[in-house]
């Protein structure tokens, strides 16, 4: 197990420099930077000015050293359009995005688990048809255009909740029941999938010869297989909620990371954006990671292979 675990946290290393080295450059591949903060309106003299007052007519590896340097030590630069700190500005919307996000996939998780138990016992069955129905549906409607409708009947048809914001808990409701709701679809598929494989193995059936209870079956042999596949899954869905909640939080007005990130963009305010990539880059890298080791640690047989 622990020369697995090093093997694992050299890979995560190593797409976290490359990742680093991505989210650097991606600045630079979008155009000139300094044409970008100096503005519209600004000549190519104030171009100039910016190019030179940060750095930017230096050689693309000194650059990123520098940088790559202050954020080993905590320091991601200064925002242009707030003048403060990154780490103070991302600090107060992280906890944000990361409370969202974390219900949303608790929510999503608390959904597809029982659901693609129950739709694996019956195949074809109409619990089964409903769910995959209701898969599929999930996977087919964007996340905006449901957030947007779930705004107009549940917010200004019947005024059951809050529309925008974060004022009370009452405001989770809505972007936590539509990002759930994009989630969900995959890992009810492949827990439905896993354990239908599941159920029709030898030692399954055996389990049912000796005349265990239905209930002690399923959730004692089948399920501790059967969630493999779902503990990687779900890693990846998490990071997925937590990196891609921009459009959610964007339609719902919250003041999270991923609304940061949009206005940034709209700003020119280049160093919170390049944080933002790193930061929710590196934790969707550590989350597929403990996926990976949750497995491992699930199945021995990964171990070996690893």
């Amino acid at each position: 197990m622990l020369v697995y675990l090093l093997r694992r946290l050299v890979v995560a290393f190593c797409v976290c420099l490359a990742v680093s080295v991505l989210s650097f450059a991606l600045i630079f591949l979008a155009g000139d930077p300094a044409i970008a903060i100096a503005g519209s309106g600004g000549s190519a003299r104030d171009a100039e000015a910016v190019r030179i007052a940060y750095g930017f007519d230096r050689p693309f590896a000194v650059q990123y050293l520098d940088w790559i340097g202050h954020v080993l030590t905590g320091d991601l630069g200064r925002s242009i359009y707030f003048n403060m700190p990154v780490t103070e500005i991302i600090g107060s919307r992280l906890p944000v995005t990361l409370v969202l996000g974390g219900l949303a996939f608790l929510a999503a998780l608390a959904v597809a688990l029982p659901l693609g138990i129950l739709a694996a016992l019956k195949p074809e069955g109409a619990l089964d048809r409903a769910a995959l129905l209701l898969a599929v549906t999930g996977q087919a409607v964007p996340s905006f255009w449901l957030g947007l409708m779930a705004i107009v009947v549940f917010g200004v048809w019947t005024g059951w909740v809050p529309i925008s914001g974060l004022a009370s808990w009452q405001g989770y409701i809505l972007p936590v029941a539509v990002l759930a709701f994009s989630a969900m679809p995959a890992m009810m598929r492949i827990t439905r999938s896993g354990m239908i494989e599941v159920l029709g193995s030898d030692y399954v059936r055996t389990a049912r010869a000796k005349g265990l209870p239905a209930g002690q079956v399923i959730l004692s042999h089948a399920l501790r297989n059967a969630v493999l596949p779902l503990v990687s899954l779900a890693a990846v869905q998490l990071g997925v909620l937590l990196s891609g909640s921009i459009v959610i939080e964007s339609v719902f007005a919250i003041n999270g990371l991923g609304r940061l990130a949009w206005e940034s963009l709209l700003r020119a305010d280049l160093p919170v954006v390049q944080a933002i990539i790193l930061i929710l880059s590196a934790v969707y890298v550590l989350l597929t990671t403990a996926g990976d080791l949750l497995n491992a640690w699930l199945d021995p047989r990964i171990r070996g292979a690893g």
